[in-house]
């Protein structure tokens, strides 16, 4: 039996033990680059009210990687020793969400900080708490909610650049994994045996391709060797993940990289089945690389890039075999084959990506004014071009053109080119009023005199008769 004080004496030291332990992998502040001057200020806050409340608060993950790198980070990360109950006690502002991964939220107006409390190793045996940890069949991770120190909550991040900490204590950092040299290195290494990593979460197959296009960075060989083998796994994660994950690989400024590194390990078949489903189309490809290509400048200059035109320039040549393809089999118009490819072709891209209607909406608009942008004859002209998508439509036909090296499509495009420069494009306000018409002026009549609209005659109710 213990004495008493004993007790107390073993959690002192205990915590002796662990301080000197984090001592071998803490870099102090003179042997790092990194400023609170460079951290957001809202992180700043959160991180030091935990701090004064008496918990280990620590930034982490790719705000610490990307200031180490010099870039500006887009987000900032915050993991404690305070559980997410803990934490929402301090915070008023403060949603708990995940059943996954229970995090905390603190909410700025639209900026969120993410806290997230240490994970600890999970027990092999089978007095596993299942509302803490749940593991499917094949590995992945179902449920994870098991708390543990910081050296644990090192081991269990995916990533070694990753892995990284940043003391508001003390400002200094922490690496268990040997982050700093693989930094140094320009090299991406997981923590873990690899394989077990990516059946535990087959998403770290897709953020290690993201990592490697934005940071231009090296996937280690035995980092490599599994994903082509395990890219099928992907199919078991759900579709609103997958939306999330393809915005952070193809609209981060990086999209051209990333998307030559997905066909290279046999990725990008998973998330587009419809893509590439007989072999590599050359045309296709092209076509993807040079709008990736033009959606990476966009970026860099901080213009705004949406995600329908990306998604419709992905899909394009799929529906437009498929359309040929029910056409020819059914004798049906190629517009109503069109339309009907149309719907096919998204309905099996949704099972896997979890498009939201607000952009399906648009990427079916892109795609109909294909077919209506050839005939202009008439009001037809007016109409489309006051269409509220004729924009990203011509710039979708312009492209098109210049891949397809298409005489038609070059004098298409030319001659809506003409048609705007005489034509003022209307600004549309996204409301449910109908916007005025104007006068418009085409290519081949702009001498023609603009006629009035016409006016509508009044109709007088007539005097009702008065008997006598």
């Amino acid at each position: 039996m213990f004495k008493k004080g004993d007790k107390k004496s073993n959690e002192k030291n205990t915590k002796k033990v662990l301080v000197e332990t984090y001592d071998a992998y803490k870099i102090p502040r003179s042997q790092h680059s990194i400023s609170r001057n460079d951290i957001d200020d809202n992180a700043l806050k959160v991180l030091y009210r935990l701090h004064n409340a008496g918990f280990r608060a620590l930034l982490v993950g790719g705000g610490v990687r990307d200031l180490l790198l010099g870039l500006k980070p887009k987000d900032f990360d915050i993991t404690t020793n305070a559980t997410p109950e803990e934490v929402k006690a301090l915070f008023r502002n403060c949603r708990l969400i995940g059943r996954r991964f229970r995090l905390a939220h603190i909410l700025f107006g639209r900026e969120i900080i993410e806290v997230a409390t240490f994970r600890g190793h999970h027990d092999d045996d089978n007095g596993q708490d299942k509302q803490k940890v749940k593991q499917s069949q094949g590995g992945m991770l179902l449920r994870d909610n098991v708390y543990g120190s910081l050296e644990e909550d090192a081991e269990r991040r995916d990533f070694t650049v990753n892995a990284l900490y940043y003391d508001i204590a003390d400002f200094s950092l922490y690496d268990f994994c040997g982050g700093m040299q693989d930094l140094a290195e320009r090299k991406l290494t997981l923590i873990g045996d690899p394989e077990v990593r990516y059946r535990e979460d087959p998403v770290r197959m897709l953020r290690a391709i993201r990592f490697a296009g934005k940071l231009d960075l090296e996937i280690s060989a035995e980092c490599a060797e599994p994903i082509r083998r395990l890219a099928p796994l992907l199919q078991d994660i759900p579709a609103a993940r997958h939306f999330d994950e393809v915005i952070k690989l193809l609209l981060s400024g990086q999209g051209l990289d990333t998307y030559r590194l997905l066909k290279e390990y046999k990725l990008i078949q998973m998330l587009f089945p419809v893509l590439f489903k007989d072999g590599e189309d050359d045309k296709a490809n092209s076509m993807i690389e040079q709008a990736l290509k033009d959606s990476d400048q966009r970026i860099r200059e901080g213009k705004r890039v949406t995600p329908a035109y990306i998604y419709a320039i992905m899909l394009w040549y799929p529906v437009e075999q498929r359309a040929h393809a029910i056409s020819f089999e059914s004798g049906m118009e190629y517009h109503d084959a069109f339309l009907l490819a149309m719907n096919e072709v998204l309905s099996i891209q949704v099972k896997t990506i979890a498009i939201p209607k607000r952009f399906t909406a648009t990427i079916r608009d892109i795609w109909s004014l294909q077919l209506r942008l050839p005939r202009y004859g008439g009001k037809r002209a007016q109409r489309v071009y006051h269409h509220i998508k004729f924009r990203a439509a011509f710039d979708f036909l312009e492209l098109r053109a210049k891949i397809e090296q298409s005489e038609e499509l070059a004098e298409l495009t030319a001659w809506w080119q003409e048609y705007q420069l005489h034509n003022e494009l209307p600004q549309h306000d996204h409301s449910r009023k109908r916007n005025n018409r104007s006068t418009e002026q085409k290519p081949d009549d702009q001498n023609r005199a603009a006629k009035k609209p016409y006016k509508k005659r009044r109709y007088t109710k007539p005097a009702a008769k008065t008997s006598e």
